[in-house]
């Protein structure tokens, strides 16, 4: 019974340490601000949308794909530079963003998150009366 127990555990132990040697890349990724917000584009290639995950926890956004080159029916890949990559990213956001609005959008391998500035700190135009 305990070889078992410590067979168990060493496989556990196993696992853990392939988990740590993953290899992640980090994706290139372009940040422009307006007034309204900020927008962020990451190049994600080959990660689809049921590979992709957004999350943001606190004031932590946290980008996480997997790309996968998906060989058509009867087919066999005789050589590939990659044939699994996995991107992470995480940002740290401010305060004045509304992270309950993030729009998130995938399109041609490029990730495009807009995230909008609270109301409340957007500027405005304030009209000015005569009299």
């Amino acid at each position: 019974m305990s070889e078992t127990k410590e067979m168990q555990t060493h496989g556990a132990r196993d696992a853990q340490a392939r988990a740590e040697q993953e290899v992640f890349l980090r994706p290139a990724v372009d940040i422009y601000e307006d007034s309204g917000g900020i927008t962020l584009k990451a190049d994600m290639p080959g990660v689809s949308r049921d590979r992709l995950h957004v999350q943001v926890d606190g004031n932590n956004l946290a980008i996480e794909g997997q790309a996968a080159i998906d060989m058509p029916q009867g087919m066999e890949s005789l050589y590939a530079d990659v044939s699994h990559t996995r991107f992470r990213r995480s940002f740290t956001l401010s305060t004045e963003l509304e992270t309950d609005k993030i729009n998130a959008q995938m399109k041609d391998g490029v990730l495009t998150l807009r995230l909008p500035k609270r109301a409340e700190l957007q500027p405005r135009k304030i009209e000015v009366s005569v009299g």
